[in-house]
């Protein structure tokens, strides 16, 4: 097997947790490249020769195999996202191991499916994500939550939210798929995997394999009011709770325009590139080449 492994030296804990998969994974004859960034070198970059690979390792956070999958969009090339990240929100959402010995197996298994990836247009700059992307009150959790992430790990998401329970709210104008959308709220949510920190799903329909997003705009005077989505998205963790309260309000598309006044910080990924709305976004179909587990490849093929 001929492994490309994509290191992010400034993901998480530094915890060597990719040095231990190396070494359970290799096995005779095998071919391991290695090739890290901080954040300097670009990860385009260190993808070059890509498709002379069996697998691209992606480890890192889950902005890191959002570039990986973005920058081998509809290749086929098979993507392993390693978990080093401090929320590594792909694995929960894939229901993939964190432990390097149940990654390596499932790396030597290489069972794969495909799944759509979004991309973000704004501020004249364009970007991809596998998770989900918006703007307002989530880019400011992200943005407050970066400097303690390393020490509270998925806690620093908890007190960031918290700290920002005044945030702003804007009047909110959506085109979703030549529909137009005039609502009130603190943000909007672009939805491809649902799942968040502590394993809450925001919202009950999401599918990374539907060809269109879950399109949702935080419909609250303050972050309290959105307390009801988030028991109802703690009590929908089996699936069976779709009621998401007035506290969301949720539409389906595949491409989307959003304009906000005030304007809106946006994420993707917990990305956060200093850039304000107006964005464009679309789905990119079944663009990303994803190794998972027997347990997920079961559950969505069967």
């Amino acid at each position: 097997m001929k492994l490309l492994v994509i290191n992010n030296l400034a993901s998480g804990y530094r915890d060597g947790a990719i040095y231990d998969y190396l070494r359970m994974i290799a096995t005779d004859g095998d071919e391991i490249c290695v090739r890290c960034t901080d954040g300097t070198t670009q990860i385009s970059t260190l993808l070059s020769g890509a498709a002379g690979f069996d697998v691209v390792v992606a480890a890192g956070g889950d902005g890191t195999v959002a570039a990986v999958s973005y920058e081998l969009a509809n290749t086929g090339i098979p993507i392993l996202p390693f978990p080093a990240g401090t929320g590594n929100l792909l694995a929960t959402n894939l229901k993939s191991p964190l432990e390097p010995h149940a990654l390596a197996a499932m790396t030597h298994s290489l069972r794969t499916l495909d799944f759509d990836l979004g991309e973000i247009t704004a501020g004249g700059k364009t970007f991809g994500f596998s998770i989900m992307a918006g703007a307002g009150y989530d880019a400011a959790i992200m943005h407050d939550a970066k400097p303690a992430k390393k020490t509270l790990g998925a806690i620093a998401y908890f007190q960031a939210a918290i700290a920002n329970a005044m945030t702003q709210k804007s009047k909110i104008r959506l085109v979703i798929d030549g529909k137009t959308v005039e609502s009130e709220g603190l943000g909007v949510l672009l939805v491809n995997f649902s799942r968040i920190q502590f394993d809450i799903p925001i919202t009950h329909d999401a599918n990374a394999r539907d060809g269109r997003f879950e399109v949702v705009i935080l419909k609250a005077e303050n972050a309290f009011g959105l307390i009801p989505a988030l028991v109802a998205g703690i009590l929908d963790r089996d699936g069976v709770h779709p009621d998401r309260t007035d506290s969301l309000e949720i539409y389906h598309g595949r491409e989307v325009e959003a304009f906000a006044d005030p304007p809106f910080q946006i994420q993707f990924d917990g990305e956060l590139p200093d850039i304000t709305t107006p964005f464009r976004a679309r789905v990119l179909d079944g663009a990303a080449c994803f190794v998972v587990s027997e347990s997920t490849f079961n559950d969505l093929t069967g």
